[in-house]
């Protein structure tokens, strides 16, 4: 089946590093990559009146290095697969990405944390939180500043069984196909025992996963979420982490800990933010 990407750039080191690792992760699949850049004037010259000549020059400087990068990696590309496309847009970022994603039916959105969204780094509350939490329509894929591609052989995905997953796990069932990888659940125990609605999520997501590889692991509730997820990347090798973002999910219950509000969340591999399909 042809994936549709969109890859969001403004040009940046850190996009680039979405752009490679997307066409790395997707190497033998066929896929079409939308590169889309939305355009907005920044000034940065020491001018104080700007004429519309300088601001029309500028958008056509974009738009063209936006058909360079296209050209560029068309050219270096070896999968006869992969096609390419531009998107070009004066909108507002957010909007024209849903509106992409709508026209060309993406399946998948991937960005850098600087890249397209100017955050700094990927702190939930930045900008990155912006478009992860209202890009409702397909999932988002975030990569860590200067991350180099690794073949995802182990895929986190925290829960706290509080609600059924169906549908929204398949582009996670779809990256497992392409390189047999491991899902590991972890439920960070909050309390001794699960409810009756934890314990028949569990064993639905159990069915839902009988058909590749897949473990559950528990790990108790010492100190914050953020630290408990961060030293189990560590512990055993993980490769991307994934979550299902939807109301009074884990994601929105990080965004209250205090130490994300106050250092933000950090990922150091790849984070696939999932969202909920209603």
């Amino acid at each position: 089946m042809r994936q549709h990407i969109l890859l969001p750039t403004d040009f940046s080191d850190n996009a680039m590093t979405a752009i490679q690792y997307t066409l790395k992760l997707y190497a033998n699949e066929p896929c079409t990559f939308y590169f889309l850049h939305a355009w907005s004037f920044t000034n940065k010259t020491s001018r104080t009146y700007i004429t519309s000549n300088f601001i029309d020059l500028k958008k056509e400087e974009a738009k063209q290095h936006l058909i360079d990068l296209k050209n560029n990696i068309e050219t270096e590309s070896t999968n006869p697969e992969h096609k390419f496309e531009t998107v070009y847009s004066t909108e507002p970022l957010l909007n024209t990405i849903e509106n992409t994603i709508k026209e060309f039916k993406i399946s998948l959105v991937v960005m850098g944390t600087k890249g397209a969204t100017g955050a700094k780094e990927f702190i939930f509350g930045s900008n990155t939180v912006n478009i992860i939490n209202k890009i409702r329509l397909c999932p988002v894929l975030i990569i860590p500043d200067g991350y180099d591609f690794v073949k995802p052989e182990q895929i986190a995905f925290p829960t706290d069984f509080n609600r059924f997953y169906g549908d929204e796990l398949d582009l996670l069932l779809q990256l497992t196909q392409l390189y047999n990888s491991k899902i590991r659940v972890l439920h960070i125990n909050v309390k001794d025992n699960l409810t009756e609605k934890q314990n028949y999520n569990l064993a639905m997501l159990k069915a839902y996963l009988e058909d590749c590889p897949s473990c559950v692991d528990w790990k108790p509730n010492f100190g914050t979420k953020e630290q408990t997820i961060t030293e189990f990347i560590t512990e055993h090798d993980i490769n991307i982490l994934a979550m299902i973002n939807y109301e009074h999910s884990f994601i929105e219950n990080f965004l209250k800990e205090p130490v994300i509000q106050k250092i933000g969340f950090h990922t150091i591999i790849p984070f696939l933010v999932i969202p909920e399909f209603k």
